[in-house]
């Protein structure tokens, strides 16, 4: 695999929303907001606030009106939210949220089976989201589920996402998140789909959102970084997951992202002390540990540890 040549890449917070709608602990608002307040100082210049979806379906991200309602924004940071359909367009418009996204699984099985239609026929019904959107002076982007594996699919076929492509592009949407939500993607494999829609749809901005919850999130990351993509998600902490996908518990830790991105040279704007100050204030309030590797073991700059110079020559005269 080639070394990266990316010298800057764009991080996406995505722990207030997908971290936080696979949790048990229910966060008040302002939590949310304390939180959300602290990525913008720590550097972040997306986040994913919330979604707007029924709260009977998830009853976590409830709030997220109020919570767009009381953060405090900052000029040049993108505060976006997930929708699922007209309504949350409405809801967005609302409360002062100026970046939407929708997303469609690139399962065909899962949708015939829940919504009778191919996941580029859902996208086609995303049209008069697209054109609400825009008439409101709303930015909006697409994102496809699963696109490197679903339970009911296993791989998904190239073919399959390059459909659900060309029907966001069909209705206007050229942002689009390649999502790894069932934790099934590889890193062959994410090098090769991103080298084909790379140079398949020259016109596109792309987003890449990876899952650990096999332990290939960063190895991932690093495929995509290697095939020229900038634009990653990540979650604090590594809470989150997918409420309907099983065992897909796991994002990719943020402060485990920004380590190996600072360690590698690669300029992100974030503070990665700040960021594990506000992952561990997000582990007390979901009240249990995560799988972030940084909050366990610490910064590999944190190890220098200052042995006399006498200790240093005899340890290495013991080896």
């Amino acid at each position: 695999m080639a070394l990266t040549t990316v010298k800057k890449v764009r991080i996406c917070e995505v722990g207030p929303r997908d971290g936080l709608q696979n949790e048990k602990t229910l966060l008040t608002t302002e939590q949310k907001i304390r939180l959300i307040d602290g990525l913008t100082d720590a550097g972040f210049p997306v986040i994913e606030v919330g979604s707007f979806v029924s709260p009977k379906a998830v009853p976590q991200m409830a709030n997220t009106d109020d919570v767009f309602r009381g953060i405090k924004k900052k000029d040049g940071v993108e505060y976006r939210a997930l929708i699922a359909n007209l309504k949350g367009v409405e809801r967005a418009i609302a409360c002062g949220c100026k970046k939407v996204k929708l997303n469609v699984s690139a399962s065909v099985a899962h949708n015939l089976a829940n919504l009778n239609c191919t996941p580029a026929e859902s996208v086609a019904r995303f049209a008069a989201c697209v054109e609400k959107a825009k008439e409101n002076g709303l930015g909006i982007s697409g994102s496809i589920s699963m696109a490197f594996g679903s339970p009911w699919d296993k791989e998904i076929p190239v073919d399959v996402v390059c459909k659900i492509i060309e029907a966001y592009l069909a209705v206007g949407i050229t942002e689009i998140s390649l999502s790894d939500a069932s934790g099934m993607g590889y890193p062959s494999q994410v090098s090769q789909l991103c080298q084909t829609v790379k140079e398949k749809y020259p016109e596109c901005t792309w987003w890449l959102h990876f899952h650990n919850t096999r332990g290939l999130g960063i190895a991932n990351v690093l495929a995509g970084l290697n095939a020229g993509f900038t634009q990653f998600d990540s979650s604090f902490a590594g809470v989150g997951g997918c409420p309907f996908v099983p065992g897909a518990a796991g994002n990719v830790a943020t402060e485990d992202l920004l380590h190996m991105l600072d360690e590698m040279g690669i300029e992100t704007g974030i503070d990665l002390d700040q960021t594990m100050v506000l992952s561990r204030e997000v582990t007390r309030m979901v009240g249990h540990q995560t799988d972030s590797y940084l909050l366990r073991a610490g910064k590999a700059s944190d190890l220098i540890l200052d042995i006399p110079q006498k200790q240093a020559k005899n340890h290495t005269l013991s080896k």
